[in-house]
């Protein structure tokens, strides 16, 4: 079960940086190979460097990304790195200005790279600390900390070889793909050729590195399989990975105990989930009272207004107990953190100026202890 945990938890298991976690998930391996194959229908890369599995999601989500990225430039500027490396040999050292030079002209007709802008640079910075910290590159002479402010200063890099495992390889050409709608249309058409073992990985891939799987239709064929083989998909879960299957009217979920949770988790010991679960369960009230009617598949439509006025009606009830990050946080970057916070953990969604509100958000409710209602009612 921790191999893999480890696998899916980690982008892959790098041997030069934790050779023990290495050599102990290589030992599990064969073990759990079998549910990523068939299951999955993820691809394991096993050699002397790394261990890695193939992570494609079922679907692509908006909090799927380079956390380290904030910006469409940084992407464009990573994929261009890669491409540099690829020509370059392992162990191969070369200098940042060497770097820099092709990076503008691997771009160009793509975007142009003006390196006295200091958001392009920062970009570069980002994009060369994501690299190292993957250990994509290292850095001999010098620090890419200090980019930001001057890109004439020369680093020493040494390509480690890494590069070559951080893409995806598809059995398929991606060169006229223009976003990730193309990948899942490429899905969809392979799909028809084998239709039940695709179902198969589509929802075992979906429960396994996403928070919750959603249907509107009750025919809908990953509910019909999640319903009929229940037993088997515990089963597997709870052998490799561990967690209960929840399955609701329209939606499942798989739910780690505690003890077995690994990656990122919700709730957590922070403010800001804190607060959402104060929130998520104003919605759950708002919902049994019947004042925000849910549709037939379970979703709550709200005005963007009526969804703010809860969240701060919320803040003015507990802010009391609140960090004073949050209890003096402004309403715009109040709202902001938390609809950010709940679209990753497939709560809420926008669409067309309103808030759809997905039954994860009543899944996991908080509240405070009824002394403290009580004393903040007397004050």
């Amino acid at each position: 079960m921790e191999a893999a945990k480890a696998l899916i938890e980690n982008c892959w298991i790098d041997k030069k940086r934790d050779k023990e976690l290495y050599m102990e998930v290589r030992r599990e391996l064969p073990k759990c190979q079998k549910f990523f194959r068939e299951q999955l229908g993820w691809t394991i890369i096993n050699n002397e460097q790394i261990l890695k599995v193939e992570k494609i999601p079922a679907h692509a989500e908006s909090y799927m990304g380079i956390t380290d990225f904030s910006e469409s430039r940084d992407y464009c500027l990573f994929c261009a790195v890669l491409a540099f490396l690829e020509d370059k040999e392992e162990q191969e050292q070369f200098l940042l200005s060497e770097l820099v030079d092709m990076l503008e002209l691997q771009l160009k007709g793509v975007m142009d790279m003006d390196w006295t802008s200091f958001t392009h640079r920062k970009s570069l910075v980002r994009v060369l600390q994501f690299c190292e910290h993957m250990r994509l590159l290292e850095a001999y002479e010098g620090s890419s900390d200090n980019v930001g402010s001057n890109i004439g200063q020369e680093i020493l890099y040494e390509n480690t070889g890494l590069s070559r495992y951080i893409a995806v390889n598809f059995a398929y050409s991606i060169a006229n793909f223009q976003s990730w709608v193309d990948f899942e249309k490429q899905q969809n058409a392979e799909s028809e050729t084998d239709r039940g073992h695709y179902r198969i990985n589509r929802v075992y891939r979906q429960m396994a590195a996403a928070p919750a799987l959603y249907w509107s239709q009750s025919d809908n064929p990953n509910s019909i399989y999640l319903k009929n083989q229940r037993q088997w998909i515990q089963k597997n879960f709870g052998e490799y990975l561990g967690g209960q299957l929840h399955i609701h009217k329209n939606a499942a979920f798989l739910v780690m105990d505690e003890e077995e949770s690994f990656g990122e988790r919700h709730p957590r010991e922070a403010m800001l989930p804190e607060l959402v679960l104060l929130f998520c369960g104003r919605i759950r009230e708002k919902a049994d009272e019947g004042v925000w009617m849910k549709r037939q598949d379970e979703c709550i439509i709200v005005s963007k207004k009526e969804f703010q006025k809860e969240l701060y009606d919320c803040r003015d009830r507990y802010r009391a107990a609140w960090s004073k990050e949050y209890r003096e946080m402004e309403d715009e970057k109040l709202l902001t953190a938390v609809t950010s916070y709940m679209k990753s953990w497939m709560m809420i969604d926008e669409s067309d100026g309103e808030i759809v509100i997905y039954p994860a958000a009543g899944k996991m409710i908080g509240n405070y202890p009824a002394e403290f209602e009580l004393k903040e009612k007397n004050r």
